[in-house]
């Protein structure tokens, strides 16, 4: 492993930047009414990604609620050296066509992933392994979707190697306990997906202290992603993002 990425978190409700915990959304903390501010003071201080979120596509289908923060962020300066990552109610071609198209460097898939293995295959094929990511989330190791609210029967490990199936190389794996409370990643379970898989997998979920951070790193993922502890201040932005530095 010769580099690890520190992706900090965007996520969107209404075009405010947010932080949920454990995915619910009536336990909201609002951080910021100007995205496009959060996401340059993170470029600024050492990030190459950003992790953005729409809630609202998440929960209620709503895609274009903060398309308008969406196309804020990307248009932020050094635009052409930050790559973006987007997520949240993209549960068609059409609407992962249209979130390319304006710039983003690759989408997040979720519930799609889960209930319509067919576009997803689709999507794959259309624009590549490096366009497509999957976002699994799960709670006690059972795949959960529609923004966390409804049940799947699949264990994350086999919707892993489903998705490995149809050629994604990329996961980000959520373990829902640790979302938005820190206590740190659930290394295990999410060591155990890569190796058992061969994936990459970015870690998510649980952050609180650099040590945190630290410890993904040293079990050779990929990379994590850091909501809470950043805009709370538990890491220090300019200590953290220097962790991305090659070894």
């Amino acid at each position: 492993m010769s580099s690890f990425t520190i992706y900090p978190a965007i996520d969107l409700m209404n075009g405010t930047v947010v932080r949920l915990k454990q995915g619910d959304p009536k336990q909201k903390t609002i951080y910021s009414n100007e995205p496009d501010l959060v996401a340059r003071k993170w470029v600024n201080l050492g990030a190459t990604w950003l992790h953005i979120v729409n809630l609202d596509g998440a929960f209620e289908d709503q895609e274009n609620k903060n398309l308008s923060a969406i196309k804020k962020i990307l248009s932020i300066e050094k635009n052409d050296q930050i790559h973006f990552q987007v997520g949240g109610g993209l549960r068609s071609l059409d609407l992962i066509k249209k979130t390319l198209d304006v710039g983003v460097t690759r989408v997040i898939l979720g519930t799609l992933a889960v209930e319509k293995l067919n576009q997803l295959e689709a999507a794959v094929k259309e624009f590549g392994d490096q366009k497509i990511v999957v976002g699994i989330d799960a709670r006690e190791g059972m795949v959960r979707t529609h923004g966390w609210t409804v049940h799947q029967p699949n264990s994350a490990l086999s919707l892993c190697l489903q998705m490995k199936e149809l050629g994604i190389k990329t996961i980000i794996y959520t373990d829902i306990n640790r979302d938005g409370v820190g206590g740190g990643v659930n290394l295990e379970a999410t060591s155990q997906l890569a190796q058992k898989t061969g994936l990459e997998v970015i870690a998510s979920g649980g952050i609180y202290k650099e040590s945190d951070i630290v410890a993904v790193k040293s079990a050779k993922l990929p990379g994590v992603i850091v909501g809470r502890a950043l805009y709370e201040g538990s890491v220090d932005p300019q200590s953290i993002f220097k962790l991305q530095e090659t070894d």
